[in-house]
């Protein structure tokens, strides 16, 4: 009898290779077979990461690589760059790794394709190769998956030109108790930094809307109690998480991990009070300047609590890592600076007081199954989102006042303040927390839908 094999396949960047591993390991626990397909250069970063060690944490998942395309490093930084080859190079790359999978073991064909949502090619691959079966999974909230959905229409009502190049700076809202957004912060107008480059990654969102858009079923990693009004508007999403909820202790939260984790600041965390530390962390993408790494160092210092602040190793270099070397001597007492954390097992620590986070989805899941009140500071595309979410709806966390594009020590050090004194955030915190992790348990809204998608699979 055949054996049911799904093959996944991320966008290369950190938020999306971690909650589709998730969704890999709650589908190998139902006997489903997964082949995880990176790119080449990402599957080097984590097994580098790792030590070259290829578990994942379960006999079912075989991690697998195709090339993306890009021959010279320098490029690779080019987003524009990226996401063309994406879509010239990797289908056909794809295709001959389906067909080198097939034809190893006719029992164990790829019988599913599984992908992100912006790498929608890969189900007209599978179409293509007589594969029956096909979803695509959302990393995101329910409500940039509908925002991503609206694309089209925006267009046809003018909110931007064809090419993605020209908008009026204006908020959007779908649809009552759905978070805005400003058309200012849609992801190919902050994350592409010139006209040509704006144009292609306006493109390459067009052409994946339209895959979005055709298809019956959108998996998405969030819950009917988290983004109900949502789901009702776009009812083709498949609400199954939060999946950071599922995980089990004997899952090895670091095994897609780009970077090295630094185990030692959870014995640090051993030493702290209770509720005490503030946890600083801005995700894999985010950069800022030595003047706002400045401000942000000296707030912290002013709030006089204690901290764990992750500064990647490509931010701690030349002026900003003499600054934090010394910053750090200064504050030995109460603060620790770290390259990359194991982020879960940290914001799980009874020591953390909040979590100042840049609100990257994955990041404000795991600070909500936590019960961790939020000091927000996005940076791009869906964040602003994750925000509105944080702020105004859940009412769980504060948003920074930026002057001058700036957000100075002395903001820094009232917002923390002000979130840890008021306790109703705290107590809101919980109570989300608890209906969330409700609904990954038996009976719950995303534990019946993933069922769906598993006998969906088996069938």
């Amino acid at each position: 009898m055949s054996k049911s094999h799904v093959l996944v396949l991320p966008f290369p960047a950190q938020g999306h290779v971690n909650p589709l591993m998730d969704l890999s390991h709650e589908l190998a626990k139902h006997d489903i077979k997964i082949t995880f397909v990176n790119t080449d250069f990402i599957h080097k970063q984590i097994m580098k990461a790792k030590g070259h060690k290829e578990q994942v944490g379960s006999d079912q998942i075989q991690l697998a690589s195709i090339s993306d395309g890009i021959e010279q490093e320098e490029n690779r930084n080019r987003h524009e760059i990226l996401l063309e080859s994406i879509w010239q190079v990797m289908p056909k790359k794809l295709e001959k790794l389906i067909q080198e999978i097939n034809n190893e073991a006719e029992s164990e064909k790829i019988s599913c394709v599984v992908a992100d949502g912006t790498m929608g090619w890969a189900l007209e691959v599978a179409e293509k190769m007589g594969i029956r079966r096909g979803a695509l999974f959302w990393p995101a909230s329910a409500s940039f998956l509908a925002l991503f959905l609206s694309i089209p229409q925006f267009l046809h009502d003018g909110i931007f030109d064809p090419e993605g190049t020209k908008m009026e700076d204006q908020s959007i809202n779908l649809a009552p108790e759905m978070p805005a957004m400003r058309t200012t912060n849609l992801i190919w107008s902050n994350v592409c930094d010139n006209f040509n480059a704006t144009k292609i990654g306006f493109n390459f969102l067009m052409r994946s809307s339209k895959v979005l858009e055709s298809i019956d079923r959108v998996i998405c990693n969030t819950s009917l109690e988290l983004e109900a009004p949502t789901i009702a508007f776009a009812p083709k999403i498949l609400p199954i998480g939060p999946l950071q909820a599922r995980k089990s202790n004997d899952i090895d939260q670091s095994a897609t991990s780009f970077l090295p984790e630094d185990p030692n600041c959870l014995n640090w965390l051993d030493l702290q009070q209770d509720k005490s530390v503030i946890y600083v962390a801005f995700g894999s993408l985010a950069i800022y300047d030595h003047i706002q790494l400045q401000e942000l160092a000296l707030g912290l210092e002013l709030s006089n609590k204690p901290f764990l602040w992750v500064v990647r190793s490509d931010i701690c270099n030349g002026a900003n890592y003499d600054f934090l070397k010394e910053f750090e001597d200064r504050l030995s007492s109460r603060g620790k600076v770290v390259n990359w954390a194991p982020q879960l097992k940290v914001l799980s620590h009874p020591s953390i007081a909040c979590f100042l986070s840049h609100c990257g989805w994955n990041s404000t899941i795991e600070g909500l199954i936590n019960g961790l009140p939020f000091l927000c500071w996005p940076f791009f595309c869906d964040q602003f989102i994750d925000e509105n979410y944080i702020c105004d709806i859940w009412k769980v966390g504060l948003r920074f006042d930026r002057n001058n594009g700036i957000i100075n020590r002395e903001e820094v050090a009232y917002k923390i303040k002000k979130v840890l004194i008021d306790e109703g955030f705290r107590m809101r915190a919980l109570q989300l927390k608890e209906k969330t992790i409700n609904s990954v348990k038996e009976g719950g809204s995303s534990n019946k839908k993933l069922k769906n998608i598993v006998d969906w699979i088996k069938a």
